[in-house]
């Protein structure tokens, strides 16, 4: 009686795991490697992971749940790959950093944390904060936090002087002299000691400033701010620590040096030459445009006051050419991964980059493609992401109607789940 009853509580335990299994019935499900549409699909999903995906709607078991989106358009989880997720574009930026701790920066990172994921982005790339980027990663990934899967830099690395030297702009009493450790470097020597401090800090990828930027107090917006050898060895150490590299251009010779140095992205990319196009080609380096970064900040410098004079002065010279440049790119067969540089706008509004692409001639389902499976490639895990297919993990959004014929519904999205956790649901 008593092996009997342990057989039966053991066999009673087995269904209920059995049970426990997801069905999501599909009007439409984009295929992003293959730039189809299927109709009539559904997508078994069991804990985190993807178990199947079947023809039609496929009869789910008495205890197993159902999620009805068969007036939708089914998707993978969309991958943002340059975001500031610690903050958002305000006229106090400049002082905040004199007025803030790094658990300020933190704290104001859990709102829109979630705010970009219930915009439908499961797994965004951060490039660069306070650090404080590395202690959200945690605790999104303990569940402390509502969030995307966040790939964070930690802090940026640039050169004395560069865009993301932390000093830039400071008077003379407080710019000291930081170096490799705050992410400044200035040689080869400080090239491995910086990607290796980032390695022990925690980070997931190396995020650098090869030439100059909008938003930095220095003059020039656009400069080659490494020499070839420091570029080299940042790749040759991050290489060594299984970290890939993003390299912020906006000039056309720091992306050719950065790209010749084996870089494994171009952020923005605003300012291309004849020379850039063939050149990404050739060494398969993406292009994360960011041209919404490039809309925003043009229009906030036209707000008397909103930006120093000199920000202002570059934000209306770079930010005009971001799409120009983008539509050449697409055009020459340049790899593209979609990036948005939220935080440079307001968070939750990086959607608006698929307008921009489909402006700039790029069709709506390839800007899908390019926020999944290549964005999936660009961080070496599209073994577990960028695609709805058995095994991957299970994070999926859905919009209302055809995205593929009106761009505005990506800024809809009526589902998501993460990880096979149902986030948002209409």
């Amino acid at each position: 009686m008593r092996s009997f009853l342990i057989t039966m509580l053991l066999a009673s335990c087995f269904l209920k795991v059995e049970a426990q299994k997801t069905y999501l019935y599909c009007g439409q499900l984009i295929d992003v490697e293959h730039l189809q549409i299927l109709k009539e699909k559904t997508i078994v999903v069991e804990g985190n992971k993807i178990i199947d995906v079947l023809d039609g709607y496929a009869k789910a078991g008495a205890n197993d749940k159902t999620i009805d989106l068969k007036t939708s358009t089914v998707m993978p989880g969309l991958m943002d790959m340059h975001v500031h997720i610690e903050s958002e574009t305000s006229p106090s930026h400049y002082l905040d950093e004199f007025t803030l701790n790094t658990a300020d920066y933190a704290l104001a990172a859990v709102p829109i944390a979630k705010t970009t994921l219930m915009a439908g982005f499961t797994s965004v790339r951060d490039l660069g904060g306070s650090g404080a980027n590395i202690s959200l990663r945690k605790a999104i990934h303990k569940g402390y936090v509502v969030g995307p899967r966040l790939y964070t830099a930690g802090k940026a690395i640039a050169t004395t002087g560069g865009h993301a030297d932390p000093t830039s702009g400071y008077r003379e009493d407080l710019m000291g002299d930081p170096g490799p450790k705050e992410g400044v470097i200035n040689g080869v020597e400080d090239a491995y000691k910086a990607v290796r401090q980032r390695y022990k800090e925690g980070s997931d990828v190396i995020k650098i400033t090869a030439s100059g930027g909008v938003l930095s107090m220095s003059a020039n917006g656009q400069n080659s701010q490494f020499t070839d050898e420091e570029i080299k060895a940042i790749v040759a150490a991050a290489k060594d620590y299984g970290l890939k590299v993003a390299a912020h251009c906006h000039g056309a010779e720091a992306m050719k040096r950065a790209i010749k140095a084996g870089v494994n992205s171009i952020e923005h990319g605003t300012l291309m030459d004849e020379e850039v196009y063939p050149l990404m080609k050739k060494y398969g380096t993406y292009l994360v445009a960011t041209m919404i970064a490039g809309r925003s900040s043009m229009d906030s410098a036209k707000i008397p006051g909103y930006f120093p004079p000199m920000v202002a002065k570059k934000a209306l010279e770079i930010g005009p050419k971001s799409q120009s440049n983008f539509a050449r790119a697409y055009k020459e067969g340049v790899k593209i991964a979609f990036g948005t540089d939220a935080g440079v706008f307001k968070h939750g509004k990086n959607w608006l980059e698929f307008k921009y692409m489909e402006e700039a001639g790029m069709p709506v389902i390839e800007a899908i493609q390019s926020a999944t499976w290549n964005a999936a490639d660009l961080m070496g895990n599209r073994s577990i992401l960028g695609s709805i297919e058995k095994d991957k993990l299970a994070d999926i959004i859905a919009v209302p109607g055809d995205p593929t014929k009106n761009v505005e519904l990506m800024g809809q999205v009526n589902f998501v789940m993460k990880d096979g956790i149902v986030y948002k649901a209409k």
